[in-house]
Formats: C-alpha cells, structure tokens, sequence
C-alpha cells in the first residue's frame, strides 16, 4: 500500500487565521437529556466559520464538549468530523459553550 505524501502550500496564510476564537456561541437545551447528552451547541469562530452538531455530554469527569462523529466510519473506535488541533483553542470553545450551557440552565430553573 502506497503512503500518502503530503506537500505544503506556498499560500500564506494570515495572522488572523492564526488566532482563531469563538465570536458566537448558540446552545440548545434538551427537554430530556438522551443518553448523556444534555444540550447541543452550534460555534462561530473568527464571525467566519460556523461549527455545528457539538455535544454537551455529561461524562465521568463531569460536562465536556463533544465533536460530532462520522457516521459512516465502521471502526471500533470514534472518527471525528472536525476538533481543535490546539489544546488552546480546545480549552476555549469548552470554557465558552459550558458558560452558555450553565447559564441558560439557570435560566430556565429561575423561569427567565
């Protein structure tokens, strides 16, 4: 079998790109939490890039976000579609969708 070779691009690319942050976070309760998600979050990042089908999940360790999987890959373990390369970024995007998710959930417990 053949390896894959790949090449890099003479495209610069710009500092902006670089310093990717999340400049829109949507969260969307479940009425019912299904399995161990309990809400789902749609991010813009740099007003440019819209990510969608993240997972609030609540897991061993506590809330996390989970990236959504191909549903198409028959491996035994998980293929992600799309996730941060950087821890950074990673951290970012967490900290920000599970702000939302905590307030709007105090929201709807004090009935705003």
């Amino acid at each position: 079998m053949a390896k894959k070779q790949t090449q890099e691009s003479d495209v610069a690319i710009s500092p902006d790109i670089e310093r990717l942050q999340a400049t829109a976070v949507q969260v969307y309760l479940l009425k019912e939490q299904v399995g161990k998600t309990k809400a789902f979050a749609r991010v813009v990042l740099n007003d440019q890039l819209q990510l969608t089908g993240l997972r609030i999940v609540d897991g061993a360790n506590g809330l996390f976000v989970s990236y959504p999987n191909d549903p198409g890959y028959k491996g035994e373990d998980y293929r992600s579609l799309f996730y941060p390369v950087t821890r950074e970024l990673r951290d970012h995007i967490e900290q920000l969708v599970l702000e939302s998710y905590q307030a709007q959930v105090h929201d709807a417990k004090s009935g705003k």
